[in-house]
């Protein structure tokens, strides 16, 4: 499983032209579940989210850029599932999305993972899961982190 983290000061999604979740301050996380996942990585990587510091110290911005978490500077997530996160790109040109969890492995486990976030205190809005999305965001920093199990 992967989370792809990027640091946001505003992110959307927008299925059919019509905005569906939007966020300011905060993380978009882009997620990839592989065939072989389970709840406990799912847990474990909602729990790994929470806890990341990627938000400067009010205190002391320049000395420690990175010494905050997305809840504790009172920021919101907002979650899009994306399979091709998890694409064998090793050969050619094309990737491979055979790694990728089909969807009936895939939504228990990303729904998993949204209501992880949300046991552990987290404001938390969401794509529409195997939807066309439009995802707007406005990267801050820019800061993108990956996380995986």
């Amino acid at each position: 499983m992967r989370a792809l983290l990027q640091r946001v000061t505003r992110a959307s999604v927008a299925v059919a032209g019509e905005e569906i979740a939007a966020i300011e301050r905060g993380l978009l996380v882009l997620l990839g579940i592989a065939r072989e996942d389970r709840d406990a990585q799912a847990e474990r990587l909602a729990e790994r989210t929470l806890r990341a510091r990627l938000f400067p110290d009010a205190a002391e911005p320049q000395r420690r850029p990175m010494n905050q978490s997305v809840q504790d500077v009172g920021g919101s997530l907002l979650v899009v599932s994306q399979f091709t996160l998890v694409a064998d790109t090793r050969r050619g040109n094309r990737p491979s999305f055979g790694p990728a969890a089909p969807p009936e492995i895939a939504l228990p486990l990303y729904e998993c993972y949204v209501r992880a976030l949300r046991a552990g205190g987290a404001t938390v809005a969401e794509g529409r899961f195997g939807a066309d999305m439009a995802v707007a965001l406005v990267n801050d920093g820019p800061v993108t982190i990956l996380l995986e199990t």
